[in-house]
């Protein structure tokens, strides 16, 4: 075989690719989803994938075959204990992890492991194959800040603990052959925070053709919100912000999803005088999910902690103007004045003065928002984020496919996650002190 015949194969034989993740099916998240979304589309593609991550429940380790991202595929679950003082977290034991990652990549044989973070399932995986000689791909879903808000960990030392969260991550992630992260922000915090250099920015990816945009028009005022219930979306600042819109708006607010602050959430919104304008939907099914995004006149983030934010995603494939916090990785998505509006995070009249601006545009100006949300989706489509990927797994060097605006000299970059990081201490501080809606 000739060596142009034998580089021919190598590019096009399918890949046996094993995908770890920390957090996985039935949890509801963003890297659970970009987990499921790039096996099924690797699968449609030829590959053989499989998927090691904790059981979901208790007695649920084994080997299954389950769907996800639409393609059967074949899962081990590993025996998993729930983290108590989250409302749902499950976690792989680590004591155990370096034996059952052997046993997997043993029995898988897998040409290349892509691990989701350096937890307990990446740190086991990322050893073993590099053991084995086996090519490693990590992409990071974390901010070690954010894990804060349910762990255990006095404040006086909470500072120190983020700090070894991101020199384990340093180690772990330095295993890997090619580092990834949904956005250039989210790279740029990895790179601030560890000796990794050459992060590469490679979107979650959305199939943007089976959400349906509207363009009739509108009918209500329905402000809509996507994701988790819990601490760092601050949904309790778009309930405030919700509060002190003109009653003559006629606004409704919607939140789609569930988590451990819904009722503390209701209970606010009956202290506010909303509760009959704010409707709380819970876990929903993905077909109600796209019907909602298609019914809503405004996409709400508050969120100050999105490395990509795949909910924003969604909106923007159903031509949704988009009021989001001005952090992370939100203004790749949101751009000022052209798609949507940001507004200073934590700032509730700020934010009620952007959502009223969306709510009073002519309709002639909210439909060019509306196409411009579905401009800036097209960048984010799965087909290349998985062409990406097989790229990365072949060993191939690629070219960063998120080309966005360049982002401000180091200083600069330091001066933001500085100023996150007090976001975010501020807000799990008044998140402990304000569990009564009255206060």
């Amino acid at each position: 075989m000739t060596d142009a015949r034998q580089s021919a194969d190598e590019h096009t034989r399918p890949l046996k690719i094993l995908i770890g993740a920390d957090t996985f099916a039935p949890e509801i998240n963003g890297s659970a989803t970009f987990s499921a979304s790039l096996a099924g589309g690797l699968v449609r593609r030829g590959h053989e994938v499989r998927i090691m991550a904790p059981a979901g429940h208790r007695h649920g380790n084994g080997t299954f075959i389950e769907e996800h991202g639409g393609e059967p595929i074949e899962v081990y679950r590993l025996w998993s204990w729930r983290y108590r003082p989250h409302p749902w977290l499950r976690f792989a034991l680590p004591w155990r992890i370096q034996a059952n990652s052997a046993r997997v990549l043993d029995e898988f044989k897998p040409d290349v492991v892509h691990f989701q973070s350096n937890i307990v399932v990446g740190r086991g995986l990322s050893k073993q194959a590099l053991k084995r000689g086996i090519r490693l791909i990590a992409t990071n879903h974390v901010m070690p800040e954010n894990l804060l808000e349910f762990s255990l960990v006095p404040k006086f030392m909470q500072v120190l603990v983020v700090k070894w969260s991101w020199w384990d991550a340093n180690r772990v992630y330095g295993r890997a052959e090619a580092m990834t992260t949904p956005t250039r922000r989210a790279a740029d915090y990895l790179e601030a925070n560890t000796q990794i250099r050459g992060v590469l920015a490679i979107s979650c990816g959305l199939d943007a053709s089976v959400y349906t945009p509207n363009f009739e028009p509108r009918e209500d005022n329905l402000i809509m919100f996507v994701g988790r219930v819990t601490g760092e979306k601050q949904i309790d600042k778009l309930i405030r912000a919700f509060a002190l819109l003109d009653p003559a708006l006629d606004a409704r607010l919607e939140i789609v999803g569930g988590g451990e602050l819904e009722d503390e959430l209701k209970k606010l919104a009956v202290h506010l005088g909303v509760a009959d304008r704010v409707k709380f939907d819970g876990y929903v099914t993905t077909e109600f999910l796209r019907h909602a995004l298609t019914r809503a006149t405004v996409f709400a983030m508050p969120s100050i902690a999105e490395l990509q934010s795949i909910a924003t995603m969604e909106a923007l494939a159903s031509a949704l103007p988009v009021v989001g916090a001005n952090a992370m990785a939100l203004p790749h998505l949101v751009h000022d004045g052209q798609n949507g509006y940001l507004f200073e995070p934590g700032n509730v009249d700020e934010f009620a003065a952007r959502l009223t601006d969306v709510l009073t545009l002519p309709e002639d100006q909210l439909h060019e928002f509306k196409r411009e949300s579905l401009k800036i989706v097209e960048a984010h489509d799965i087909n290349r984020t998985i062409s990406t990927f097989e790229a990365l797994y072949r060993g191939e060097k690629v070219v960063e496919p998120l080309i966005e605006p360049s982002l401000p000299i180091r200083d600069r970059i330091r001066e933001r996650i500085a100023k996150v990081r007090a976001a975010s201490s501020a807000s799990l501080a008044r998140a402990r002190r304000d569990r009564s809606p009255a206060s």
